[in-house]
Parts: C-alpha cells; structure tokens; sequence
C-alpha cells in the first residue's frame, strides 16, 4: 500500500493505492507553520478513519507546491510510517514531455495531472485545476506538455472581493438559484461562480481554436464539482486525477 500526498496551497490531498486501485482520499489543510509531528497526527487521522495501519505501508510519493511544506511533510510521513518518501522534483522519471519555454518552471501538480491525462484519456487534451489557482494545461496530439493558462482562483476571487470593498461579505461557494441576484449575497455568488464558469468555457473555445483540435477536456481540484456543471463544454470531472497520476509515477520509480 503506498501513501499519496498532494500539497497545496490551501488543502493537502492525502490517498492511499493498492495494486493500481485508490482507496481513499481526503483533504487536510495546508499550514505553513505546523510542525512535522503536527503533520503526522494529520496524516494519522484520515489513515485510521480508513482503518489503514502505517505498518501496512510500503512506501510514499509526495507532489508539493508549497516549498516551505515539503520537507516538513516528509519528515511527518517518514516519522509516521517509517517508509521512504519519493518527492516529485527533478530526477523522478515522469515520462511526460515538456516542450515549454523552461520546464523547471512547471508546477509538480502540473506535470501529475498531465501524466494521469495522458494515461486516462485521449489526446489531445486541456487539464483544468481548480485550486487556489485555476490552471489549465494543453497536452498536445503527440503527448507533450505544450503549455498553458493561469488564473485567479475561486476563492481567492471571492475574498479578494470581500477584504478590498467595505460592504460586500464573504460567501459559501454555492451555485444561486438564479444567474440574476435579487440580494447581495447571491449577486456576489452569481459573479463568481458563474463568471468562473464562462471564463471556462471561453478559454477552451480560445485553445481549441489556436491549436486547430478538438479537446479531452479533464477538470479535477477542489471546486471542480462546484463549477464544471455550469458549463457549457462537455468536461470530464476527475476528483482523483492528480493521485492517480502519483500512483503512475511513484510506480515508475520503484
């Protein structure tokens, strides 16, 4: 059994897979300030909820894009199960290739998702992240990683809102029962939620056109299953894409 760690800015992603299956997934908070011991008992909680022993463990793959985490998060792992930790970073065989400007600028989360797409679904392909940014990645006919599109998060979005404007309050991430908001709260919720899906739905409009192909398109992250039914496009949700690919690539590296 091997132990699947995502580190995000605002949630950790923590799984376990067996045998090429996923067993589970949950999600924990990012602190920038937590101990290693801090992280062990977080790691210990999801593991017990799922009635899985760390001596049952042999082995862990940790994706990061929070730098200041990763090491930390290590140390926790190997402190919790005493098992090694593969970091994806440079050195790790990813069979993915990179054909942007310098592809040690791309995030490990990227290159994760895009391995997963291109082992689960056609070519070519826009990889959609929601997270506290919205990326998506364009993998081309031929399987490279040709590039892609950042873009301001959803939450991130919203709370900008609420702490630059004096009256506005912050907001659940609910879809409002109409586009058009008759108070406040569901104007603000309108905006986002909607706004995010249309900016969506155009920017695939936008790379499908520059590239001259249609698209597999994939969404995967936190507020996927929020937003991706508002839109228009077909869009394929896949809450398990990035653990999926850690398991691709931990098992190219044993």
């Amino acid at each position: 059994m091997i132990l699947a760690v995502d580190i995000g800015n605002t949630n950790i992603v923590v799984g376990c897979f067996s045998d090429n299956k996923i067993l589970f997934t949950e999600r924990i908070s990012t602190n920038k300030t937590a101990t290693d011991l801090e992280y062990a008992s977080s790691v210990q909680m999801p593991m017990h909820m799922h009635d899985v022993n760390p001596t049952m463990l042999r082995g862990a793959i940790i994706s990061s894009v929070v730098p200041s985490v990763t090491n930390t998060f290590k140390r926790a792992v190997e402190k919790y199960a005493g098992v090694d930790v593969l970091v994806v970073g440079p050195g790790i065989k990813t069979g993915l290739s990179i054909t942007i400007d310098n592809p040690a600028q791309l995030g490990s989360d990227l290159v994760v998702d895009a391995v997963a797409g291109i082992n689960n679904y056609p070519v070519p392909q826009i990889i959609i992240d929601m997270g506290t940014a919205t990326t998506m990645s364009v993998i081309d006919k031929n399987k490279n990683y040709t590039g892609g599109i950042i873009m301001t998060g959803v939450s991130v979005s919203a709370e900008a809102l609420a702490a630059r404007t004096s009256q506005l309050p912050r907001i659940a991430y609910e879809v409002p029962k109409k586009v058009v908001g008759t108070n406040t709260v569901d104007s603000m919720k309108s905006g986002v939620i909607y706004a995010n899906a249309c900016a969506i739905d155009g920017l695939i409009e936008k790379i499908e056109e520059e590239i001259g192909n249609q698209c597999t398109v994939i969404a995967t992250g936190g507020l996927a299953s929020t937003i991706i039914p508002l839109c228009k496009k077909s869009i394929i949700i896949d809450d398990e894409l990035l653990l999926k690919g850690l398991m691709i690539i931990y098992n190219k590296n044993i």
